[in-house]
């Protein structure tokens, strides 16, 4: 990855970076990260401007109770406001491929995207200093080099899905959930659209324009009051490889062929008369 300067120049620095798998729960994380970090919801309860805390909803509620206490008074009931987050479904839409249209089948060591290509200096070199002692009889004669060899790293082909998340806001105060919509409304601007982002990887966030609401401050029973409004948001993400899974590398590098001999060949029974006793390189 080339970088620029803060005046948009081209420094030529160049980082390497590693590649990490996208998976489910790396989109999983970056929907949590968006709504916990990018949005950033605080809203006012009886001890004073809070930030909302943000549960991602799982089976484990056993687990979640022993070590989020903090969430939870001595009764054992949540503690409002808060913010859940939910994956409802998941959809394999071929009318979505994102940028890779085409399928590309892997090869037999996998690998179909090529993500990077770099000169191997090593070998490379090893090619140069050859060519310049058959040539001149020096090790580090200058010559121009033609034989320069590539290492080239292939990925597997993305495949794209569509993930729907519920985010429930609950509270028991109007006010309480005035504060926590409104950034669903305003971060992304006049558009539904957004990006998240997870360990280099970016994926295409879209509110849905209905926010579902489930009070039941209208129900005059014994129950808590509480206002609970529901945002449902599709995510356009991407899948590479098959996680622990795969039995391909996740990354394949590979090297491209800079010179192609073709050696004589002698079918004769015995040694060559004049290479008896000697290591030549017809010997057969």
């Amino acid at each position: 990855m080339r970088y620029d300067d803060d005046k948009g120049k081209k420094t030529g620095i160049i980082e390497e970076r590693i590649i990490q798998p996208s998976t489910l729960e790396i989109i999983d994380q970056s929907m949590f990260d968006w709504v916990d970090e990018k949005l950033n919801i605080f809203c006012d309860t009886n001890k004073g401007w809070k930030k909302t805390p943000v549960l991602w909803i799982t089976a484990e509620r056993s687990h979640q109770i022993k070590h989020s206490q903090e969430l939870r008074d001595q009764k054992g009931s949540i503690i409002l406001p808060i913010i859940t987050i939910e994956r409802a479904s998941m959809n394999k839409n071929p009318a979505s491929k994102g940028i890779f249209y085409g399928n590309i089948p892997p090869s037999a060591q996998g690998g179909s995207i090529t993500v990077s290509k770099r000169i191997n200096p090593d070998k490379t070199s090893n090619f140069a200093r050859a060519d310049a002692y058959r040539k001149h009889k020096q090790i580090n004669f200058p010559i121009e080099n033609k034989k320069v060899v590539y290492q080239t790293m292939t990925i597997p082909m993305p495949t794209y899905v569509e993930i729907m998340y519920n985010i429930v806001l609950k509270s028991e105060y109007q006010q309480q959930m005035n504060q926590m919509a409104q950034p669903f409304f305003t971060k992304p601007g006049g558009i539904n659209h957004f990006l998240l982002e997870r360990d280099g990887h970016q994926y295409e966030g879209f509110i849905e324009g209905d926010f579902n609401q489930d009070n039941n401050i209208s129900n005059l029973a014994e129950d808590e009051r509480m206002y609970q409004t529901t945002v449902s948001i599709k995510v356009l993400g991407y899948l590479i490889g098959e996680d622990k899974n795969q039995a391909n590398p996740k990354v394949v590098i590979r090297e491209n062929a800079v010179e192609v001999k073709m050696p004589r060949e002698r079918v004769i029974y015995g040694d060559i008369p004049d290479h008896i006793g000697k290591k030549g390189f017809y010997r057969d």
